[in-house]
């Protein structure tokens, strides 16, 4: 699925506010930590070969559930040098889409008992914890202050909202929208948020594409399907969302990130607190060049998926996959493969269950096809309406909550 994204660009926010940084609380040793938000890491920005020196990027992230303590994910999943990381701050936002938090709720972290930290190429990091209120379903602000040269920019494309930056120098701590006067349309840096907080039974993680990753979902407003799906559960369960647009189960596919096998232990085996895991993938390994039409190699890798998260403890649930007919490269041979690989899903002993995303979004009319209503127009990418459908699709009794 290709999808449009954007890098950092620049937009004039005016006013001007002093921030203030409230004093970072340390977490006490212990387990419980549960993930409230992720973005699958994907590549490294293209032209960052010598990183972001001076930057500080206040990314824009949803939560799921929430918490009484928090901590952050940050990745150099795709850099070839280290990162030093001057300084890593969370707030609560003070409203939607803007870089203002609420006052007196800035957290500078730390890692490891240092406000300063140095992640090494390829490696993935989280911060102590810090004390702070956290809400369900609400956005949280995660800066980081990047002092010297590095890179490249390890980031997700696609988040279907905007985040902010500046480029002089550590206003991380900060809580004036005015210190963040341009915008940028993907996250960079931070991978995931943990919350610990009473009564929190873990998370759920989707691992998919553009479908899960929410491409013409409508911008800003948090209606993927996994978004969705966590405004319709229990508050003690985290949805983590580990989808890439254009991801495939066989093949890397550079700013679509490397192969679902490949990252899953990092985007989903290893999340704080996951206790069911969602599969959803295989579309992109049908319809784009070079197209997959033997059934059985992508059944082979849902295979391996499944083990390996059952081999983890988790409960799997495979996710059928929905229709395309009218994407440009649907044909009717390529439709068989997506039917068979349907059909192993639906009748599999491997998975714990499975979700009929297929059955709910296709034309009873014609059932190659989506639902009109559901279409966001491509023909392959459901809208708002689909993504509720797809939400609604999740069989929550199938869920593991203990």
């Amino acid at each position: 699925m290709r999808v449009k994204y954007l890098a950092i660009a620049g937009i004039l926010v005016l006013g001007l506010m002093p921030g203030a940084a409230a004093a970072q609380v340390r977490s006490p040793a212990g387990s419980g930590w549960v993930g409230t938000w992720a973005a699958a890491p994907a590549a490294g920005v293209a032209g960052t070969d010598n990183g972001y020196p001076n930057f500080s990027i206040r990314n824009i992230v949803h939560t799921s559930a929430g918490g009484h303590e928090v901590r952050v994910r940050l990745s150099n999943a795709f850099g070839r040098t280290p990162v030093l990381f001057g300084r890593v701050t969370v707030a609560v936002a003070a409203g939607p889409d803007t870089p203002q938090a609420v006052p007196g709720t800035m957290r500078t972290l730390t890692f490891g008992g240092d406000r300063e930290v140095t992640v090494p190429p390829g490696a993935d990091i989280v911060s102590d914890g810090a004390a702070l209120t956290v809400p369900r379903d609400g956005d949280l602000l995660v800066t980081t202050y990047t002092p010297t040269p590095s890179g490249p920019v390890t980031y997700h494309p696609l988040a279907m909202q905007n985040s902010y930056f500046t480029r002089n120098g550590d206003k991380a701590a900060d809580e004036s929208a005015a210190a963040f006067p341009e915008k940028t349309a993907v996250w960079h840096y931070v991978s995931g948020v943990d919350v610990r907080g009473t009564g929190l039974r873990g998370s759920v993680v989707a691992i998919g594409d553009s479908i899960t990753d929410g491409a013409n979902s409508t911008w800003g407003a948090n209606l993927r399907w996994p978004d969705q799906f966590a405004d319709k559960i229990s508050a003690r369960l985290g949805v983590l969302n580990a989808g890439i647009s254009g991801n495939r189960l066989l093949l890397d596919g550079g700013n679509y990130g490397v192969n679902a096998l490949a990252r899953l232990d990092r985007d989903v085996l290893n999340q704080s607190g996951v206790r069911t895991a969602i599969v959803f993938e295989g579309i992109n390994d049908i319809q784009q060049t070079p197209h997959q039409a033997d059934p059985n190699k992508i059944i082979s890798a849902l295979k391996q998926i499944a083990t390996r998260a059952h081999d983890r403890g988790l409960r799997v649930l495979g996710a059928t996959i929905t229709p395309w007919k009218g994407w440009g490269s649907y044909t009717p041979q390529l439709e068989e493969t997506r039917q068979a690989v349907n059909r192993f899903i639906r009748t599999s002993r491997l998975f714990d269950g499975y979700i009929d995303f297929d059955a709910a979004i296709r034309d009873p009319a014609d059932p190659q096809r989506m639902k009109p209503e559901y279409d966001s127009g491509d023909h392959l990418h459901p809208g708002d309406k689909g993504f509720t459908a797809m939400a609604d699709a999740v069989p929550l009794h199938r869920l593991r909550h203990e």
